[in-house]
């Protein structure tokens, strides 16, 4: 039965740097009433990204900044709760847009009807949703990555480099992931079945790059940036490929970062060995999206992509889970679940 309060996690301050938890405001509105043509939602499950700190504002960001005092933005899966939309009834699963946020009214045209038959709805968030898209589109639309060549993935055991490094294997590349501490890069060698991982935490980082990549790298998928990037640009090859799809450790920054700068090397990295990069962000290309369904369905339901999530159980732990994703200490793909 539908509750006549709609509980909101909504933007309270602009970070300055990091985000913290009193940036955020849990708050309480009514359920929005219900117009012809539309249909009133129920989420039961959140995506937490580390996007999701653009949205805050006062950082690095190609997504416009939510107002203060809106509710946070991000997809979700929910369930119908009442229709006046002949295209949805009373019970439909989907996927929506609709933010941190019990309730929200529809016209139908942002949700995604899903098939719990064929994939759980989980994976509409996950591997089958943004995340997965988000490798998907990079390591396909973006470049055309040759097999045979060595692919290199930072944050590859997050969601979307995971997806990433496994889509690389796919297509015939030795895959290279980097990921933070011996847990993370075991997981990267044992259930994904990449060629090699580097802890990017090791006092001997550089050395193990070395070790990694003694034929250089060919295809380089980036999602993080930071400290770790001019070590790994030394070992470009000629004619490498660089996709940027995020830096994860520069979402907070606003202004250039301090000590050694780097870009006259880089600058002439590109020019000596003829580096490739670009560059994506997913809000333009979303028109790709059903190819990207067609392409991974198959794949994630065979088990040819695998993935990991963790659901954490209570909607007020929106915000605490969000700043996990900046620490270093999550992997697999992190999802708020309320009671069904």
């Amino acid at each position: 039965m539908t509750k006549t309060l709609n509980r909101q996690f909504t933007l309270a301050a602009r970070p300055k740097g990091a985000a913290k938890l009193s940036d955020f405001k849990l708050v309480e509105a009514p359920v929005p009433p219900l117009a012809e043509g539309q249909v009133l939602v129920r989420n039961t499950l959140f995506s937490v990204d580390p996007y999701q700190r653009n949205l805050m504002g006062n950082g690095s960001s190609e997504w416009p900044a939510i107002e203060i005092g809106e509710p946070m933005g991000g997809p979700t899966v929910a369930v119908v709760e009442e229709s006046r939309n002949p295209d949805f009834v009373v019970g439909d699963r989907v996927q929506t847009w609709s933010g941190w946020q019990d309730y929200a009214v529809s016209d139908g045209a942002d949700l995604r009807k899903l098939d719990v038959g064929v994939a759980p709805p989980t994976t509409a968030l996950g591997p089958l949703g943004l995340t997965g898209f988000t490798a998907w589109y990079g390591m396909t639309k973006v470049h055309d990555f040759k097999p045979g060549g060595t692919l290199v993935v930072t944050g590859a055991a997050g969601s979307v480099g995971s997806a990433a490094a496994q889509l690389g294997k796919l297509r015939g590349l030795r895959v290279v992931g980097i990921a933070g501490g011996a847990a993370k890069t075991a997981y990267l060698k044992d259930q994904l079945g990449l060629d090699d991982a580097i802890d990017y935490k090791a006092d001997d980082f550089a050395e193990h790059v070395k070790r990694a990549l003694p034929d250089g790298m060919d295809a380089f998928f980036e999602n993080v940036g930071g400290p770790i990037f001019p070590v790994l640009m030394e070992y470009f090859n000629t004619n490498a490929k660089m996709v940027i799809c995020g830096t994860i450790a520069d979402y907070s920054d606003t202004e250039l970062p301090t000590g050694t700068n780097y870009l006259p090397r880089l600058i002439t990295l590109i020019h000596y060995r003829f580096v490739d990069i670009k560059s994506f962000a997913t809000p333009y290309v979303m028109h790709t999206f059903p190819e990207f369904l067609a392409e991974m369905t198959p794949l994630v339901t065979s088990g040819k992509i695998t993935f990991g999530e963790e659901l954490i159980d209570g909607f007020e732990k929106l915000p605490a889970t969000l700043l996990t994703l900046f620490d270093g200490s999550h992997s697999g793909k992190k999802l708020i679940v309320t009671a069904d």
